[in-house]
């Protein structure tokens, strides 16, 4: 699971996305696929990547919602099937010829 899965997931389900990065920080994934490092002030000392790759624990937010009774932890495997059903392309239903 990459960043732009990530980023494709939060778009296609009006999610945020957050995760816990090794240092501390955390990470949101807003609605419109932007990635934000809450408290990161200059240049990163660490690969978003990376921190995506040992994360194993995240949120889902709906977007749109002020009440953090709404918010779902879930488990990387989880998210791991959501995003694969979420980069399959959509078939057509009617293709003209």
């Amino acid at each position: 699971m990459k960043l732009a899965d990530l980023r494709r997931l939060s778009i296609r389900r009006e999610f945020q996305i957050r995760f816990k990065l090794r240092n501390g920080m955390e990470c949101v994934v807003d609605q419109r696929g932007v990635a934000r490092v809450t408290g990161l002030n200059g240049i990163p000392d660490f690969n978003l990547e990376a921190e995506l790759a040992a994360a194993s624990e995240f949120v889902l937010d709906p977007a749109g919602e002020k009440t953090l009774s709404t918010a779902r932890p879930i488990r990387r495997e989880e998210l791991e099937a959501m995003t694969a059903t979420a980069a399959a392309p959509a078939i057509p239903a009617h293709e003209e010829e």
